[in-house]
């Protein structure tokens, strides 16, 4: 099978102030552009942001709703939190780790895009906990 790319299409309320936070603070790559959408390379999948003149819903916490990255490199994983707090992005949740001592464990955080849309990050001390460990029934944090 030939190279596949996710394609994730979201909502934004104002274009320029997504191109700053995707482009300058996260480092994605600028694609096309029109008065109503953007295009994103966001390590090596493509984002879409649609404006719309709805407000996007500020979420309560991280759940239903959110997207973003699992790094296999720690190194990595940290450079973008490095990158985060140097670009003065804004954390919804501060780094930490979830499930520590277990197979589950990761490391992870939460941005808010100028939109409200969440974005998570997370690097899997075990790999095999990215799709894997079904014997283990948690998938994110409790209610």
């Amino acid at each position: 099978m030939a190279k596949v790319l996710f394609h994730l299409a979201f909502p934004v309320t104002d274009l320029e102030a997504t191109k700053k936070f995707y482009v300058d603070g996260l480092g994605c790559t600028l694609g096309r552009e029109s008065s109503s959408a953007i295009t994103l390379e966001l390590s090596g999948h493509q984002l879409v942001g649609h404006l719309t003149k709805e407000p996007v819903q500020a979420q309560p916490g991280i759940y239903p709703r959110h997207f973003g990255l699992v790094f296999t490199s720690e190194e990595d994983w940290q450079a973008l939190v490095d990158r985060a707090k140097a670009k003065g992005l804004r954390f919804f949740q501060q780094p930490r780790r979830r499930f520590p001592g277990t197979r589950l464990e990761h490391a992870t955080f939460f941005l808010e895009d100028p939109s409200r849309n969440l974005l998570e990050f997370k690097h899997y001390r075990y790999d095999s906990a990215i799709f894997g460990e079904r014997e283990y029934g948690e998938i994110g944090d409790a209610d």
